[in-house]
């Protein structure tokens, strides 16, 4: 009965909306896009108010243009030259379609512009996303093998790996001593996620690392660390990620933003794993699906973004 009600309700909305939009064009002089960007701060609440007004314009040339704009940023090419020509094609477009003056109104332009980088970045970075996902690791590929013999000489720096077959891997939290069969799940994009939270917080990473060798609350670092990939992948493909994306990147995000994310949920499972004191790696599914309702809680906040703050203890 409730979604009968909430359909109708939705039907209406749809159904006067033109009327409104109407209404308030001519006592304010401002398109709905103008209104949204004037009367909503940089972040979340205007950028998925431009991405609705767009996806429900009835406009034939708003429309294809928002079509175009799809078409280039699911198939990856939402990059450079192209990126470029086609925001300020759609800008034209938008400011001849919709009569503003843009001598007056360039704070205007400057904001809706940044919104179609931010909309149709996000596309794009899922693209690229899905292509790591998607590309197995081989062994034969040398540029993942020397990925993968980095992390171990940043986790492990005074531990010389021994073999590339070798128990050593599970001292870093993988289950054999073949790391590549791993990443099966997730492809190439665990072992980049891992890799630049060895990287780019190093410290907190191997403080982390000492915490999964915890003798009563331990957990396989590596092994986790993939599990957690799929998490923020699944946040990214669900759009649970715009909000964090919206507020706090002006423009387009990128491969980098997203490891931030990764980095942020790895930091912070690890706090939450240690806090829930589990029986034992029996326990992992439910505190990781108890950390990820938390996570989506923090997200359904219009304001929220996802900040690293490393505090970093010795158990």
């Amino acid at each position: 009965m409730i979604s009968i009600i909430v359909s109708l309700f939705s039907y209406i909305k749809w159904y006067f909306r033109p009327a409104l939009k109407w209404f308030l064009r001519k006592t304010t002089r401002l398109c709905e896009l103008q209104r949204i960007c004037y009367g909503d701060e940089f972040g979340f609440n205007r950028s998925s108010k431009i991405e609705t007004s767009l996806n429900l314009s009835r406009t034939k040339d708003i429309q294809q243009m928002v079509q175009q704009l799809n078409n280039l940023a699911t198939q990856g090419r939402f990059i450079d030259k192209a990126m470029k020509n086609c925001v300020e094609y759609a800008l034209k477009l938008t400011i001849d379609v919709k009569g503003i003056k843009s001598s007056f109104h360039m704070p205007f332009i400057n904001n809706y512009k940044n919104c179609l980088y931010q909309i149709y970045g996000y596309k794009q970075l899922l693209y690229e996303i899905e292509i790591l996902r998607k590309t197995p690791y081989s062994s034969e590929n040398k540029e993942h093998e020397d990925k993968l013999l980095k992390l171990w000489a940043l986790l492990n720096p005074d531990k010389p790996l021994q073999s590339r077959i070798s128990k050593q891997w599970t001292e870093i939290g993988f289950q054999g001593d073949d790391p590549k069969t791993d990443f099966r799940g997730m492809g190439i994009l665990g072992l980049e996620n891992l890799l630049y939270f060895a990287t780019e917080h190093c410290e907190a990473a191997r403080h982390v690392l000492l915490h999964s060798s915890h003798p009563n609350y331990g957990y396989s670092f590596a092994i986790v660390g993939i599990n957690l990939t799929s998490m923020a992948y699944d946040m990214l493909k669900n759009q649970s990620l715009q909000v964090h994306f919206y507020n706090s990147i002006k423009g387009k995000p990128s491969i980098d933003h997203f490891h931030y994310v990764y980095c942020y949920l790895f930091y912070e499972f690890d706090k939450f794993w240690l806090s829930e004191k589990p029986r034992d790696i029996m326990e992992f599914s439910r505190i990781r699906a108890k950390f990820q309702t938390k996570v989506l809680k923090q997200l359904e906040n219009p304001k929220t973004q996802l900040k690293l703050s490393f505090l970093i203890k010795t158990l």
